[in-house]
């Protein structure tokens, strides 16, 4: 029985893992309001490897319609430019030294659409994610089954409390996305 309670928690941590990190993802996804989050993904060519940008310089909100990089070693200042400039965010970056001023324009309807389907897309991988911890589980009840650690029965009702897990997350997950997408389309 405590194989089972282990195959449990672990399949209940990694869904919460998942979740916190579509969480995360919709940070990074901006409804028309500057906040420091939406750099979070953005990776910087930095001393030949890819760092976050949070960690070659501080990134402030100075209003709501302006975000500023004030990069730590001036000579990175071009690259961190560049990043924010070649993401999917349609930034328009000005550089003023070690200081990078990025004013965030209001949402297009065609912006607005575009992040809901970047978000939907998000979504959609978190799922996958969810389903195959399902599997792993899954598979884990019926290893438990052959060696004959449990009853039919009890893996019934294993596997029927796996597929609740996982009708919960995902359920988790289409609330969220329904949320970030009223959230988006919000003018």
């Amino acid at each position: 029985m405590s194989e089972f309670s282990e195959i449990k928690n672990d399949a209940q941590t990694r869904m919460e893992k998942t979740l916190e990190s579509l969480r995360a993802d919709f940070g990074g996804l901006r409804a028309g309001r500057a906040h420091a989050s939406l750099l979070d993904g953005i990776m910087v060519e930095a001393y030949g490897n890819l760092t976050p940008i949070s960690q070659v310089g501080t990134v402030n909100v100075p209003d709501p319609r302006t975000l500023s990089v004030s990069v730590w070693d001036k000579s990175l200042a071009k690259s961190v430019e560049k990043a924010l400039r070649e993401s999917d965010l349609g930034l328009n970056p000005v550089t003023d030294g070690a200081l990078i001023r990025i004013p965030i324009p209001p949402l297009s309807e065609e912006r607005r659409k575009e992040l809901v389907k970047i978000a939907g897309k998000y979504s959609e991988q978190n799922k996958v994610a969810i389903r195959n911890i399902r599997r792993d589980a899954l598979d884990g009840v019926k290893k438990l089954k052959k060696d004959n650690l449990i009853s039919e029965d009890e893996e019934k009702r294993f596997e029927n409390e796996i597929q609740k897990m996982t009708d919960d997350a995902v359920k988790k997950i289409d609330e969220m996305l329904a949320a970030k997408e009223k959230d988006i389309m919000q003018v």
